[in-house]
């Protein structure tokens, strides 16, 4: 039986990312993935003749040292693996309480002038806030920034008083976090947003599964292993509850092998490991977590058009549009809730991204548009099969009736289609309540600890989630474990 320094258990980004780490540092690993490929979340697959992107809108470009993927990514061997490529802007905003659309730069200097040449009446409050964002990114003035307790409504608030606009234009992508301001904390905000315009914003070009095949390539070379269509079944321990294996099978339960090992890494949630602890450990292991509240939800539709998307007025590569009830930057939290009735008169705010306004590498035509929005699993849990597949396809229909309003033309522009709703996410990635990002931001953030010796989480729930969160926390659990020696 080979013996592995560490078993990771789960090829998404984090688990990935750990592993690729470890094995390069020269530790003997062995990664088991469930699906047919690498790479969880951060995946990208054909549905016939349309490229769809599993998760992967923006990321903050780890080219630049002060990115905190930089060094983590060079230390997995594949920064340079892949091509970073950026996204100009920011983002464009466009309704709710827009008139005319408002375009963010992707830096702070540039932010900081589009602002005030929008908001002149706010010149000291963008000074400000572009001061606090810049400060969180950096730890400088880290007590005022982080710790005074506010949230992003109260601290725009704070800022730009009853001037909902400028609020809408500073957070308009607000679902790359949260779904609501009142209870997302200020300092993770302000953390989160800085780095993009820190160190400005791109896409994986090809898409995210580059970057997850890269590491899994990476974990190869450096001798480790990745197996792919097994499922771990059970966790054995030793003494002073040290794991020493991992049972592992096909996907139809047959081929049963045991990997023995010094360390388990979980790149899942908390909870997708409790079947697999004994029972005088799962129970403390599910206490620790049993409070943690999980992170919003998201639906993702894939458009696949003849035409590019620039021909019906989406010029940016990433337009955040806002409904017309939204007039309000507090109205946001109502927005995740909409999904559980038929489509009425209210729309979910819209994350668009066009890849074809970037050189993004992404075959075409079909031109891939891909939407997402806030959404949550209680939206879905219809009685029938049938009636699920109905209200998606008539949210779908609403969705893009909406979309013609803004940018006529587009749905007559539309050859293929994928829609992905929270319960396609609970089904795809196991995922407690179809969470995306983790743990919920407000409930504070994951580690790579947890309550039982070396035993690790290598996934959002032990970080702050989002592609930044993830790769932290792998960093942050191989150091651990390096560190352990």
């Amino acid at each position: 039986m080979t013996h592995y320094d560490a078993v990771v258990v789960g090829a998404g980004l984090g688990g990935l990312t750990a592993a690729a780490i470890l094995a390069r540092a020269g530790r003997k690993i062995l990664v088991i993935e469930r699906g047919n490929s690498v790479g969880g979340a951060a995946s990208s697959y054909m549905v016939g003749d349309l490229f769809v992107e599993g998760s992967l809108h923006e990321t903050s470009n780890p080219v630049l040292p002060t990115d905190p993927k930089h060094d983590i990514l060079n230390r997995a061997g594949v920064r340079g693996a892949v091509e970073w490529v950026p996204s100009k802007n920011f983002y464009e905003v466009r309704g709710g309480p827009f008139p005319e659309p408002f375009a963010l730069p992707d830096n702070f200097i540039d932010a900081g002038s589009a602002l005030v040449a929008r908001f002149p009446n706010h010149r000291a409050a963008i000074r400000q806030l572009i001061d606090e964002m810049r400060a969180a990114t950096s730890g400088v003035d880290d007590a005022h920034v982080t710790n005074d307790g506010s949230s992003l409504a109260q601290r725009l608030d704070a800022l730009f008083g009853d001037d909902e606009a400028i609020k809408c234009a500073v957070a308009a992508n607000l679902c790359y976090y949260h779904d609501d301001p009142a209870s997302l904390p200020w300092h993770v905000f302000a953390r989160a947003q800085g780095r993009y315009l820190l160190n400005g914003a791109c896409f994986v070009r090809g898409g995210s599964q580059r970057l997850s095949s890269a590491l899994a390539r990476s974990i190869r070379a450096a001798g480790g292993a990745v197996l792919l269509r097994r499922v771990a079944t059970s966790f054995a321990f030793g003494i002073n509850d040290n794991p020493v294996g991992i049972t592992h099978t096909a996907r139809d339960g047959g081929d049963p092998q045991t990997a023995a090992c010094d360390r388990i890494i979980i790149n899942a949630a908390p909870t997708a490991a409790t079947p697999m602890l004994p029972d005088f450990i799962a129970t403390r292991w599910s206490q620790v977590y049993a409070q943690r509240q999980p992170s919003i939800s998201l639906f993702t539709l894939t458009l696949g058009l003849t035409e590019s998307p620039r021909r019906y007025g989406i010029t940016s590569y990433s337009t955040q549009l806002l409904p017309d009830w939204m007039t309000r930057f507090p109205d946001y939290a109502a927005a995740t809730r909409l999904m559980a009735n038929e489509p009425g008169n209210r729309m979910p705010p819209l994350a668009i991204a066009n890849y074809d306004a970037i050189d993004a590498g992404i075959p075409a035509p079909p031109f891939t548009l891909s939407i997402m929005g806030p959404d949550h699993i209680d939206n879905w849990q219809e009685a029938t099969a049938e009636r699920y597949h109905a209200r998606r396809t008539n949210w779908r229909t609403a969705l893009l009736r909406h979309l013609d309003t803004h940018f006529p033309g587009l749905s007559s522009a539309i050859v293929a289609s994928s829609f992905n709703t929270a319960h396609s996410v609970q089904s795809y990635l196991a995922a407690p309540r179809a969470a995306v990002y983790g743990f919920a931001p407000n409930t504070g953030p994951g580690s790579p600890r947890t309550p039982l010796p070396r035993v690790y989480l290598a996934s959002a729930y032990a970080g702050s989630g989002g592609y930044s969160g993830v790769i932290e926390a792998a960093g942050g659990c191989a150091d651990i474990i390096l560190n352990e020696g």
